[in-house]
């Protein structure tokens, strides 16, 4: 194997450490090509997909990807904004606002990139950024708030490739998860409470996280028990009763069973009850996507409207909020530890660095 070219290193530098948030991904435009460069490489990963390579490789490049890119393209379409994908969006103002909110909380130098799983920018190239800023530490940590094999075990691979190319490997921390984090439930609470002061409150509220296949339950992934977790916590925090509030899963892909209830079967089931209005929070996403605006938003609303409901609320994710964003700063200070400190000096860490250039350069080094 031949390693990456390491950036120039001089004598006298001050290390930094590096953090990097990382969401799922999206495609570089609303368009079929987009959109199929991007699901070849989010569902060609075996984290994704658990079944033999050789029959899904049939399947998805002779099936899926000559049929799916156009439907999602039209998906797409119809929540793109004019900066891009609305993951996108949110997620590097994210990183933008928690720099700015580390550097005012912290005296230790510090990075904060962003990437996506699948897509641009890249892992990797979110990592090299930070060799190229002499992060000598980092800190992975990626936006799902409850673990899964397919999203915080896929990030961690592609983590553990790119460092399998570098010859000089930063000190590393990776963030599990945040399902019962208390400013992340907190935040959540704060949004839902804060949409009904506007709105009015609905006759039950709707949790819908992400599903994944019944088989990741049975073969060990802790993702649909966290999911639970995070739904009671949200329950109390709002102080609902148990008829006041539902868990469901959305987005299933195939005809493999997958976690229950579903989200759409529920709200169907909902409004036939004669229920008029439901809400539906999206407690697994930190940042509005394709899976909140488009699946929720428009496609289930019409669902909940076409079987009898009156009013289907979307709640917004937590996005921008500043709760949110307060809460990501004490996630990251809690996971950074010991590398990071508000009463880092500067000028003693200036001379230190000065110091170990001119002896450098006294012995013939730069």
């Amino acid at each position: 194997m031949s390693y990456l070219t390491e950036p120039p290193y001089r004598h006298g530098t001050i290390p930094k450490t590096g953090v990097v948030l990382i969401n799922l991904g999206t495609p570089d435009a609303a368009t079929p090509t987009a959109v199929r460069s991007y699901l070849k490489e989010f569902l060609s990963d075996p984290r994704v997909v658990e079944i033999p390579r050789l029959v899904w490789w049939l399947i998805l490049n002779g099936i899926i990807l000559n049929f799916r890119p156009k439907q999602s393209a039209r998906k797409y379409a119809r929540v793109w904004t004019a900066d891009g994908s609305p993951l996108r969006v949110h997620t590097e103002l994210q990183a933008k606002l928690l720099r700015e909110l580390l550097g005012k909380q912290l005296g230790s130098p510090l990075e904060v990139r962003w990437a996506m799983r699948y897509g641009k920018p890249s892992i990797a190239d979110a990592l090299a950024d930070l060799k190229v800023a002499n992060c000598t530490r980092i800190l992975i940590l990626p936006l799902y708030p409850q673990y899964a094999a397919s999203t915080t075990g896929a990030t961690y691979d592609a983590v553990a490739r790119y460092l399998m190319r570098v010859r000089n490997v930063p000190a590393l921390r990776l963030v599990r998860d945040f399902h019962d984090h208390p400013g992340y439930i907190t935040a959540l609470a704060a949004a839902v409470r804060e949409y009904w002061a506007t709105y009015g409150r609905p006759e039950k509220l709707v949790m819908s996280f992400h599903g994944l296949p019944q088989y990741t339950l049975e073969r060990g992934d802790p993702y649909h028990c966290e999911c639970h977790v995070t739904a009671r916590l949200l329950a109390v925090a709002l102080e609902l009763k148990d008829d006041q509030w539902q868990l469901t899963f959305q987005s299933r892909f195939g005809r493999t069973q997958w976690l229950q209830p579903y989200t759409s079967v529920t709200l169907s089931q909902l409004a036939k009850q004669g229920m008029r209005r439901v809400d539906v929070v999206c407690p697994g996403f930190t940042s509005d996507c394709l899976e909140t605006l488009e699946e929720i938003g428009i496609e289930a609303k019409e669902e909940f409207l076409t079987a009898g409901g009156r009013e289907l609320h979307l709640i917004p994710c937590l996005n921008e909020r500043p709760d949110w964003i307060q809460a990501l700063a004490e996630l990251t200070r809690s996971n950074l530890g010991d590398w990071v400190s508000k009463d880092w000096d500067a000028q003693a860490q200036t001379a230190r660095a000065q110091a170990s250039a001119q002896r450098a350069r006294a012995k013939g080094g730069e």
